[in-house]
């Protein structure tokens, strides 16, 4: 008689048993919520003890041990803001060069993305590989070139040369095409098949379609560029044509002498325009991710 296989002699795993199953089951939801607290502590915090530090004295900055809440909150450092630099002005400037900048995006990343997408021509593939090797290049290795372009065409120490050269944008052209590829084509034959040229298909079959993804690319482009700090310090040298965050760093002083409360309260007020954008533009922007999840 043949001696029994291993596989046969092998006992089969014990199952583990209802009660320590159900106490994985129960703590599965608590090892989730403190993870997600963590997470939330360490995004949070510093934004938290950034408007409590606005809210005390500069003496009371360096209390030790520090409190999260101020013992006796003053709102002086909001006023000394605006008595050492022209808010307003610096508002309105980043205001306008970052909604031009989100609107701009938002045509060229449609335009882009449509024709990457759904239109053939030649060397697209190489084309569009060469968009996105764009994203691969840091900005300080391209604003020597765009320096001396915009010196040429005089439009250095102004708002125009902050918002024309960041039209383009490769992350919106790549994220429009991903977008326009979950479309159907069905929509785009059957108005070919009614007369529509590329471009009519595009403006009224495909861009109202796409909204959700424009304003993906307009929300992300108002945030980054409303706290870009490098290119306006290397292109502006006109305190009349600062931006916000390049504003902001007169406050520090000379030799980074002036009040921790006053600059923090400077950077709260720079927080609220993004957040603000960011609210509002929240649910266009979750239903955008959606509905391309969806699509694929």
């Amino acid at each position: 008689m043949n001696p029994a296989s291993p596989l046969s002699q092998a006992s089969p795993s014990p199952s583990p048993s209802p009660a320590l199953s159900r106490v994985r089951h129960s703590l599965a939801p608590w090892t989730r919520i403190a993870g997600l607290t963590v997470c939330a502590l360490l995004t949070l915090g510093p934004v938290v003890w950034t408007v409590s530090t606005s809210l005390r004295t500069p003496a009371q900055s360096f209390d030790l041990p520090p409190r999260i809440i101020p013992a006796h909150p003053t709102t002086a450092a909001y006023r000394g803001v605006f008595q050492q630099i022209d808010v307003w002005l610096l508002a309105l400037n980043s205001t306008l060069v970052t909604a031009l900048i989100a609107l701009g995006q938002m045509v060229t990343a449609g335009l882009a993305g449509y024709a990457f997408a759904r239109l053939e021509f030649r060397f697209k593939k190489p084309l569009f590989g060469l968009v996105l090797a764009t994203m691969m290049v840091p900005l300080q290795v391209t604003i020597v070139p765009v320096f001396l372009v915009l010196k040429s065409m005089h439009l250095t120490d102004t708002l125009l040369g902050l918002i024309i050269p960041a039209f383009p944008t490769a992350f919106g052209t790549f994220l429009m095409r991903q977008y326009f590829l979950g479309m159907p084509k069905d929509l785009g034959e059957a108005a070919m098949l009614d007369g529509a040229g590329p471009w009519r298909i595009f403006r009224s079959v495909y861009a109202p379609l796409a909204a959700p993804g424009l304003a993906i690319v307009g929300v992300l482009a108002f945030n980054y560029h409303w706290n870009e700090f490098f290119r306006p310090l290397i292109l502006e040298t006109s305190s009349q044509n600062y931006t916000l965050p390049l504003g902001l760093v007169s406050l520090q002083g000379n030799l980074g002498t002036g009040s921790i409360s006053v600059v923090l309260a400077g950077v709260v007020l720079s927080m609220l325009p993004a957040l603000a954008v960011f609210v509002v533009g929240q649910r266009p922007l979750r239903e955008g991710i959606t509905s391309a999840g969806v699509n694929r």
